[in-house]
């Protein structure tokens, strides 16, 4: 993916304290000013980033824009409201960051176009028929991570892995799906596995502190759940001695070690170039196929390692934040 020159800190602040935002500039846009719900799964780094990207995609095409930003803050019932609220006000396109906010939306309405972003895999979450022809009205860009070099890396850092944890949500059916892509991974590298779920951040503590204290080390999944928890993991991570290797770049500096990560900015911005197209009539969701992000790069949060007594293998020492 090309990298994108990011706004300036001005223009960032203003958008992320106001709901509505007008895009300038001329390009291939008509002068109408269109009117996008944006729906958010909970409030985080990663979906912030890929909010801010898909708002200056849009810029950058020369789209005039009202944008309807609400945050669900991880509660269902709001979530319905809000893709209530978009449906009621006929909006021309809804961007839906993350499954559960992609999923609310698609329950509401079949005729508004759907364009997900930090979604990791479209079709466990019924959202799509297949990546390459969706067959309804959502389409947009998936934030799946190769969950097996990540598991892959963890013995650069700890060589003497014998057994990983997993912890994920188990109601969210993207996490599962990642948790049984490194369960498999694992069991391929001769490791055992132990494995531990939660449904609300409340359990995160208990089960975080459990797994932590049978384990090696542990490999989080993209999951909100515990994106929203970071810092309790962090500092049971700190407690037992156990490092923590998250799928997500915003995730592993909140208390992991090491990932294997992208931007969520440019992943935002490459869905805002999916919406553009169907905005300006060229293409519809049914017929657009799911993208991916190409540009990977590793991420290593020196703090922890520090904190932990790991010695970061000297191929990684460039990727130290």
């Amino acid at each position: 993916m090309k990298k994108i020159r990011r706004f300036t800190a001005l223009f960032v602040a203003a958008a992320m304290l106001t709901f509505a935002f007008a895009a300038c500039g001329g390009g291939d846009a008509d002068d109408e000013v269109l009117q996008i719900g944006i729906i958010q799964i909970i409030e985080h780094p990663a979906l912030d980033e890929a909010r801010l990207g898909f708002m200056s995609s849009l810029a950058n095409q020369g789209f005039e824009v009202e944008f309807d930003y609400q945050n669900a803050q991880g509660d269902v019932a709001v979530r319905a409201t809000i893709a209530q609220r978009f449906s009621n006000n006929n909006v021309d396109l809804i961007l839906a960051i993350g499954t559960g906010a992609a999923q609310s939306v698609a329950a509401e309405t079949d005729t508004i176009p759907i364009v997900g972003t930090a979604i990791t895999n479209y079709v466990v979450a019924g959202l799509v028929e297949s990546n390459e022809r969706p067959s309804f009205n959502v389409t947009g860009a998936s934030d799946f991570k190769p969950v097996e070099a990540q598991i892959a890396m963890i013995p650069n850092f700890v060589p003497e892995i014998q057994v990983l944890g997993l912890l994920y949500s188990s109601n969210e059916p993207n996490s599962v799906y990642q948790a049984a892509i490194a369960r498999e991974a694992a069991l391929a590298m001769g490791w055992e596995v132990r494995e531990g779920t939660v449904t609300t951040t409340v359990d995160v503590q208990q089960v975080t502190t459990s797994i932590a204290n049978q384990v090696d080390a542990i490999y989080i999944p993209t999951d909100n759940t515990f994106a929203n928890a970071m810092s309790v993991v962090a500092q049971i991570s700190i407690d037992t001695g156990t490092p923590v290797f998250a799928a997500e770049a915003n995730m592993t500096m909140g208390g992991g070690v090491a990932t294997l990560s992208f931007s969520y900015y440019d992943l935002g911005y490459e869905s805002g170039l999916m919406a553009g197209m169907i905005l300006r009539g060229e293409a519809v969701p049914a017929e657009m196929p799911i993208r991916w992000s190409t540009e990977l790069f590793y991420v290593v949060n020196g703090e922890m390692a520090e904190a932990l007594d790991i010695v970061i293998p000297e191929r990684f020492l460039d990727y130290i934040r």
